[in-house]
């Protein structure tokens, strides 16, 4: 079955580099299509209008658009992590190079666009049975930019 629904970004006139970081950082991606503007525009003939790429098997499409719109907090994509090695690589290369940091695992790759890179184990320690486990695991998260996994598992296990 195909994907019913498309994640669409909307870039200024960057969306062919941020589909190169996005398929260097995630590696099981590819490029499925590029299309370009031809003399009706709005863009200059010949460019990159849109380039159709997928990520784990999930299709996205990245605009140049123009500098109309932005990307901001309200849509973010989350990355589910199995341990604390795959979110300190997706957190250090979705940062570089002008990206920033934010809290709780969320962070702004160098296009503006948010991410949140997420460990599997801290949705397991926020939804623990023992809600006093859950309500400190949370606390710790957010305290935290990039999520640690064994100082949310401290902290779960801590007792007053």
């Amino acid at each position: 079955m195909s994907q019913k629904i498309t994640t669409f970004l909307w870039f200024d006139h960057q969306a062919e580099q941020a589909v190169a970081l996005y398929l260097s950082v995630f590696r099981d991606g590819r490029v499925t299509d590029v299309k370009r503007y031809s003399e009706a525009g709005p863009g200059q003939a010949g460019s990159v209008m849109l380039v159709e790429f997928e990520l784990f098997g999930q299709r996205y499409r990245a605009l140049n658009g123009g500098p109309v719109f932005t990307f901001n907090e309200a849509v973010s994509l989350q990355v589910d992590c199995d341990d604390q090695a795959e979110v300190d690589r997706y957190w250090e290369l979705l940062t570089a190079d002008g990206g920033q940091p934010g809290q709780c695992g969320w962070l702004k790759d160098r296009f503006g666009l948010s991410w949140q890179i997420v460990p599997r184990r801290m949705l397991e320690l926020l939804n623990d049975p023992d809600p006093e486990r859950a309500r400190r695991a949370t606390t710790a998260m957010l305290d935290m930019t990039r999520l640690d996994v064994a100082a949310l598992e401290a902290a779960a296990d801590r007792r007053p």
